[in-house]
């Protein structure tokens, strides 16, 4: 898959290692097609409580290879995190095609069950965040559902702020709807990401 010029530049450092807390090294490297069925099983090996709020169902083949498609036109830029053959978590950035926005992303984080509080959370917060600065961006949203109080927490601990409350505005698989949350982050002050006591 080639990128664009400028995501190329932007994660011309991957892939990297790095060391969580409990010992284990983990490779951070750019998603690229050939990744879907890993991206699937790791999907898959959520808790039903996570797969819930997933922005789109990534348990579903084709909408992995719609996200992947994204990354290859660099609307998207994701890093996955491997543990051996295995995808133990992402961290991503969407950037808002449309003209008026198109310096917002969106940030999404997740992580397998059995690494989190590991740092990894952190790991890749701070690597998406740094590629989200030097792809251009100059704001980034997180969304989430009030319940989601974890997720909430961890962002504003890297100083995201709550933005708007959206009522009603997510549906569940069982049809249940819930508020969203959206909060944001001016990427002008990242420099201090890297130490920010993130437990994902």
């Amino acid at each position: 898959m080639s990128l664009p010029e400028y995501v190329q530049q932007a994660v011309a450092e991957f892939p990297q290692t790095v060391k969580l807390e409990n010992g284990d090294e983990i490779e951070l490297r750019p998603a690229e097609r050939g990744d879907q069925d890993a991206i699937v099983e790791f999907a898959k090996g959520l808790s039903e409580q996570d797969q819930l709020f997933l922005r789109v169902d990534i348990t579903k083949q084709d909408v992995v290879d719609n996200w992947l498609s994204n990354v290859s036109v660099g609307e998207t830029v994701s890093l996955l995190a491997w543990a051996g053959d295995r995808v133990v978590g992402y961290g991503t950035v969407d950037r808002n095609s449309a003209r008026w926005t198109r310096r917002v992303g969106e940030l999404r984080v997740n992580i397998a069950q059995d690494l989190r509080s590991q740092g990894l959370g952190r790991h890749l917060t701070s690597k998406v965040f740094d590629i989200a600065r030097n792809i251009g961006l100059k704001k980034l949203m997180a969304h989430m559902t009030p319940d989601q109080v974890g997720a909430q927490a961890a962002f504003s601990r890297l100083g995201f702020r709550p933005e708007a409350l959206l009522g009603d505005y997510v549906e569940d698989r069982d049809g249940n709807v819930h508020d969203l949350t959206i909060m944001s982050y001016d990427i002008d002050g990242l420099n201090s990401v890297a130490d920010a006591p993130l437990q994902l």
